[in-house]
């Protein structure tokens, strides 16, 4: 199971992979726990939602521990309406992501107990790495270039 630790107060999210759901099993959207049962001592938080195994999404007002299909709005103005599945509001072992928000703080900060764990590297994208290889790679073409590199060709 994947937790996500939300900090209001740096407005970080930090996510935490344990084994099993059965420390937050039976509780419910709204809730708050313990997360000294994952590690981090001295915190509390409570529950503001997750996914599914198959990433369907927990409704705090459908109760149960199943997924069901409920009617939904989705134009209030036109009145257009559908089904969707959503998963109850109450944690099992179905559950792959868990929501938290913090509510009291421990000894260590969060960032000091589940840190980023990635390396703060410069993204590239696709069409900046090829201008980049192409303007490395003027001058290499096959034959003499020092001829064109002093524009006799």
């Amino acid at each position: 199971m994947n937790i996500v630790v939300s900090d209001p107060k740096s407005r970080k999210a930090y996510s935490k992979k344990i084994d099993s759901a059965a420390a937050f099993s039976g509780r419910k959207i709204g809730e708050e726990v313990e997360l000294g049962i994952i590690g981090l001592d001295g915190y509390k938080a409570r529950i503001t939602g997750g996914s599914d195994n198959e990433g369907f999404p927990m409704k705090h007002d459908l109760s149960g521990t199943s997924r069901k299909t409920v009617w939904t709005t989705f134009d209030s103005k036109r009145g257009e309406r559908g089904k969707v599945a959503r998963h109850g509001n109450t944690v099992s072992e179905e559950i792959s992501q868990l929501n938290l928000v913090v509510t009291k703080d421990g000894s260590k900060s969060l960032e000091e107990l589940l840190g980023t764990g990635k390396k703060t590297e410069e993204k590239v994208s696709i069409k900046e790495q090829a201008i980049k290889e192409s303007l490395e790679n003027v001058g290499n073409v096959g034959g003499d270039s020092s001829m064109l590199k002093k524009g006799k060709h």
